[in-house]
Parts: C-alpha cells; sequence; structure tokens
C-alpha cells in the first residue's frame, strides 16, 4: 500500500514553480487580445505586430472563432553582435467560444496597424416560449 500525503517532502517542494511552466510559456508566446460588447456586435481585438494578413487563418466553426498564423524571422546576423532580442516568432493559436446569441455567418475581420479585429454581430432576440411538461405520476 502507498500512503500520499499533503506534504510529501523536500522534492515536490523543489518541483511546485515548475508545475505551471508550460501554462506560462504558452501564454507568453499567445498575442494579446482583448473582447467587449456593443449593442449590436461582439469585438474581439488581437494584437499582431509585424504580421502580414496572408500569414493570419480566420476560422468560424460550431460557436468558436479560431485565429492562427506565424510570425517569420527575417533577421540577419551578418557578424553583429547582439546585446538582447525580446522579439517573438513562431505560430501562435487563440479560441474563443461565442456566445449563444452570436451571428457566426456574419463574421467580419480587419487588420489595422498590427491590430486585427474580428466583429461578429448579435443575433435578434428570439421568443423563449416556455412549454408546459406533463407529470406522470407512477
Amino acid at each position: 500500500m502507498v500512503e500520499k500525503t499533503q506534504d510529501t517532502g523536500f522534492w515536490p517542494s523543489l518541483y511546485d514553480p515548475l508545475r505551471s511552466f508550460g501554462h506560462r510559456l504558452s501564454e507568453f508566446l499567445t498575442p494579446a487580445s482583448e473582447a467587449s460588447l456593443a449593442d449590436d456586435a461582439y469585438r474581439i481585438a488581437i494584437e499582431l505586430p509585424g504580421v502580414a494578413e496572408e500569414d493570419v487563418e480566420l476560422t468560424v466553426h460550431d460557436g468558436l472563432v479560431q485565429v492562427k498564423g506565424e510570425k517569420s524571422s527575417e533577421r540577419e546576423e551578418k557578424g553583429d553582435t547582439w546585446f538582447f532580442s525580446e522579439r517573438q516568432y513562431g505560430a501562435f493559436s487563440r479560441s474563443f467560444r461565442l456566445p449563444p446569441d452570436a451571428e457566426e455567418t456574419q463574421v467580419a475581420a480587419e487588420m489595422k496597424d498590427g491590430v486585427l479585429t474580428i466583429t461578429v454581430p448579435k443575433s435578434e432576440p428570439r421568443a423563449q416560449n416556455a412549454t408546459r411538461v406533463k407529470i406522470n405520476t407512477g
């Protein structure tokens, strides 16, 4: 029989900071975004500086907006001495679940000044007619 306790000694406490490293790394490589609601539409803005429109793929399927793309590195290192580089390169992907009243067939997108803005119109409110259900007895 193996006994497990909350305090398992020295080694797990060293491992704790590394547990969420993968999650933090994926957040670091994911472009920053914001979502907002206007009276008539939902808006999602994603920062994509240095990414060309043709390198971005936007899809909508089953209430999910997905943005994929890649920021390419075009840096030439002709004997330059680099002190630091904070620029990020590589593939990225973001997904956003749409609310039930979003019109996913009428999604529009615009790329301006390194920001991709996605607009999803809201549908007209549907009448919610309650149906009374008869309860049968045993």
